[in-house]
């Protein structure tokens, strides 16, 4: 199994029951649904597609909902594309209307009092640049600096505006509440400013009662970088939208953020998701370049939790192809990850418990004895999070009774989440073993720790480790 864990984006298509099949047999761990292109009823079947599938493979792939936030956005088109000039102006109208290359509008009526005059307005991922030199009561009047096509609803990017329309959208909220009815098992929070954001759909979740679904906080933007602190303290999880971030920020800064943020994330125990820079496969060709290879090898070597798939998978020519692809990247460049200098580092952490210490004890103990697996007995995932975070070498079993619990383990960099009963931990670890026996073999002489709480099912903290030898 790769230890790297894969994230690929669907959305609704003619062939969405054999292609989301295919992706999970091709070792997809979370499949991601965009709610900007996304209604409640493709979502419904998706997942029920998701669901089924799982039922069928004996697999536990997760759900993840990306909310849209609040994005602003042009409206549409005559003939669904324009192409504006440079040295052109162009008005952009608070009120609907048709758009040509003279003018267009917004999804955002408030977007003339944000704006100041000589601040620049980016669309078509950076290739169409506009800076304001006039304001009416609902109108902007801009000179068009960089020329280009703009399509229907595109996103438009404003990294010198401080916007001050509320974070949780009235569409937000209501996806949120279909995330909870539908059980997911992540929502990604989008276009966030500030940990703040974060938390208002934090406290949302925590009135609905909502232990399950945890936060994964996309980083897109300059001031979500500035207090990126706050927000991994508050998030479970981090998602580097590299392809955003180099919009709003000089490109040759985007590395140095990323190699931050890596490390910030370790450091912290937070989950790192980076997306995909696979521009190859969104094309008609079945194989990426050298520099996208590299460029993955790299960010598999710094023992991120997982990488995303976003349109390689959805609009990109062979969405199969390329899973089955970067899996062979993900499982070569995994040899070179130095796992002794991550858990290294990680002795030098502050907060110590019980769970920490046994968990520090079983990395090593795995690292010394050549340890071909870990098996974690689990409740809530906790240890099995705990132990992913140091980076042990070999796979992380963990191994629990409740499926959301199990799913909720999926982005964890290592763990191999098993759904399995038993009342004392070699009921438990005899039934683990009968259910990998066809996934993932134990040849006789191998040793394997096993840890958790004891007595079993009775404590929630772990308290022991034991190494058998099969």
């Amino acid at each position: 199994m790769e230890k790297t864990k894969l994230i690929a984006t669907v959305c609704e298509s003619k062939n969405e029951q054999k292609q989301i099949e295919e992706f999970i047999k091709s070792g997809i761990d979370v499949i991601r649904i965009n709610m900007s292109y996304s209604s409640h009823d493709v979502c419904r079947r998706l997942i029920k597609i998701i669901d089924e599938t799982n039922e069928k493979l004996g697999t536990n792939t997760a759900v993840m909902l990306d909310l849209e936030g609040p994005c602003i956005r042009t409206g549409t088109f005559i003939g669904g594309k324009t192409h504006l000039n440079t040295g052109d102006k162009i008005r952009i109208y608070m009120n609907q209307t048709k758009g040509n290359m003279t003018g267009f509008s917004v999804n955002y009526p408030n977007l003339v009092n944000d704006l100041k005059y000589h601040t620049k307005i980016i669309l078509s991922k950076g290739s169409v640049i506009l800076q304001v030199i006039e304001k009416g009561l609902d109108y902007v009047v801009c000179d068009v600096l960089k020329g280009g096509e703009v399509t229907d609803h595109s996103k438009i990017y404003l990294p010198e505006t401080i916007m001050s329309r509320k974070f949780l959208t009235n569409r937000d909220y209501e996806d949120i509440l279909f995330a909870h009815e539908m059980n997911v098992d992540f929502i990604v929070v989008s276009s966030i400013s500030s940990a703040e954001d974060v938390l208002e759909i934090n406290d949302l979740l925590i009135e609905l009662k909502n232990e399950h679904i945890a936060l994964l906080a996309k980083i897109e933007n300059k001031r979500a970088v500035e207090d990126i602190d706050n927000i991994i303290n508050i998030a479970d999880g981090i998602i580097l939208d590299r392809g955003d971030l180099g919009i709003e920020l000089p490109i040759e800064v985007v590395p140095i953020i990323q190699k931050k943020i890596i490390h910030k994330c370790y450091k912290e125990g937070c989950l790192m998701v980076i997306t995909a820079e696979f521009n190859s496969f969104i094309t008609k060709k079945s194989v990426p370049n050298r520099a996208e290879v590299s460029d993955l090898s790299t960010l598999v070597s710094e023992a991120i939790d997982a990488i995303m798939l976003t349109s390689e998978t959805t609009i990109g020519a062979h969405p199969v192809d390329t899973v089955r692809v970067v899996s062979k990247i993900i499982k070569e460049s995994e040899d070179s990850i130095d796992y002794k200098y991550f858990f290294k580092n990680s002795l030098n952490e502050k907060q110590k418990s019980i769970t920490a210490t046994v968990s520090s004890s079983v990395v090593l103990g795995a690292n010394e004895l050549d340890c071909k697996a870990i098996l974690v007995a689990t409740n809530f995932g906790k240890t099995a999070r705990r132990i992913s975070g140091l980076k042990p070498p070999c796979p992380i079993i963990a191994a629990a009774s409740n499926p959301s619990v199990v799913k909720s383990l999926q982005l964890y960099f290592g763990v191999l989440p098993v759904q399995a009963e038993g009342n004392t931990i070699d009921e438990l670890t005899e039934n683990v073993k009968q259910k990998l026996e066809t996934t993932y073999k134990l040849n006789k002489g191998d040793k394997i720790i096993i840890t958790g709480g004891y007595p079993f099912k009775k404590v929630k903290h772990t308290n022991f480790m034991q190494i058998d030898e099969i």
